[in-house]
């Protein structure tokens, strides 16, 4: 690519608000990958952003950019439709698990390529890492082959897939410009369209543990990001879902995959199971399967028998019992009544100092760490009764974890939790 473009430029372009034209985003996204501007030419030019925004062209450009910086993957090959799904996480968000298998099972290939956890948001790889065996790193042959055989694969992106989104998202972190709807958008969506599925359903969530506080906040993303994918040609749909209170009765990494397991048996939380067929619906009718009625495939086991086929595929071994906690530590009920208040952000941060999760990229993670709770906002509770069980291998974590969930239990407190699902939106 020809340098007809100058880093201080276009810094100063978008500083003075002033569009950048698409060949001006092109070349800088494709220099600041190849090394040529520099770190700190493209801080300056994030931190401009973030205070100036972006036009939707604008936008469209930079994130065609960063899928570029890459390879888009090709699933034609395949022979049946593809979707995936994207959350933007939150505390017991172990929709994935079920999910994957359950649209496959479905006759839809499911290609979820997956993160880590970091601070109080738990990561399906983390959790995944629990049943025993069971790898994220699964080559090139071996994704399509799994796809083809079993429908789903879940693991880690490789580095072919938006590489300049890799260098943007810890220049991000560590420059104080994580909080831009249009960085946030552009870093989702050029990975999952550079996967290649044809259609996409995202989960944007709002509330306390979410990334996004406020619901108009959560909305505005999601426009974002539907706008992107159906740019780029693929149908995409987003479900605004509620995040002030955690997702099913546990966060952590071995207790969610257990749950996901009861929820794949027939069982599960009510709210895990609304909101999984809630998905699955989305991601079948995006891939023009909306004459399957995903509730049968969870009844019959055919999600199931998918799950055991996808686990044992990457190494693991589905009939292993799962890590347990050296230590638990029970908070009772504080009072008799309905359950009004059970903060996500506290509960995913007690998770988080029990072991659960991890302050830097490169932190290990505690397989049996988290939170277990025995009741539901909306439920009734007696004083005096177990409410949450803290599960830890190291005792010593408890007394920082309870520091966290102080004022995270409200019982008739008057508060009205949010719906579950808030908002659909399309293009």
């Amino acid at each position: 690519m020809s340098n007809a473009f100058d880093a201080i430029d276009v810094i100063r372009a978008k500083r003075d608000g002033v569009p950048l034209s698409a060949g001006q985003i092109r070349w800088v996204v494709d220099a600041y990958t190849r090394g040529v501007v520099p770190d700190e030419q493209m801080s300056a030019l994030l931190m401009a952003i973030f205070f100036r925004g972006m036009s939707g062209d604008e936008l469209a450009a930079w994130t065609q950019a960063m899928i570029d910086s890459g390879e888009r993957k090709d699933l034609s090959s395949l022979g049946r439709p593809t979707a995936d799904k994207h959350s933007t996480g939150g505390v017991g968000d172990k929709i994935t698990l079920p999910l994957a298998p359950l649209v496959a099972a479905c006759g839809v290939a499911v290609p979820q390529l997956s993160g880590r956890g970091l601070g109080h948001t738990g990561g399906t790889l983390d959790k995944l890492e629990a049943v025993p065996g069971w790898r994220a790193d699964v080559h090139e042959e071996a994704y399509l082959r799994q796809l083809r055989e079993v429908g789903a694969v879940i693991c880690a992106a490789g580095n072919d897939l938006a590489p300049a989104d890799k260098l943007l998202y810890a220049l991000r972190d560590v420059t104080g410009t994580v909080e831009s709807i249009p960085l946030i958008a552009s870093s989702i969506m050029s990975k999952k369209i550079a996967e290649g599925a044809d259609a996409l359903v995202l989960d944007v969530k709002t509330g306390s543990g979410a990334f996004m506080k406020s619901a108009e906040d959560a909305r505005t993303l999601a426009r974002t990001m539907v706008g992107l994918g159906e740019a780029a040609g693929v149908r995409t749909v987003a479900l605004v879902t509620a995040m002030d209170r955690p997702l099913g009765r546990a966060a952590g990494n071995a207790v969610e995959v257990a749950e996901s397991v009861e929820v794949l048996a027939g069982g599960g939380p009510a709210d895990v199971v609304e909101l999984t067929l809630a998905l699955a619906r989305e991601m079948l009718a995006g891939a023009g399967r909306d004459d399957v009625d995903p509730a049968d495939a969870l009844a019959d086991g055919r999600a199931m028998d998918v799950w055991r086929a996808m686990i044992a595929a990457q190494g693991g071994d589905p009939d292993a019992p799962l890590p347990s906690p050296a230590e638990t530590h029970v908070v009772t009920a504080p009072a008799t009544g309905t359950l009004t208040r059970l903060d996500a952000f506290s509960l995913g941060v007690a998770a988080w100092r029990l072991g659960a999760g991890r302050a830097r990229k490169e932190d290990p993670v505690s397989a049996a760490a988290g939170v277990v709770w025995r009741a539901g906002v909306g439920e009734q509770v007696t004083a005096g009764q177990p409410l949450l069980e803290l599960q830890t291998d190291d005792a010593a974590r408890i007394p920082r974890a309870l520091e966290a969930l102080e004022g995270a239990v409200g019982v008739d407190t008057g508060e009205q939790p949010l719906p579950l699902i808030l908002d659909r939106i399309t293009a």
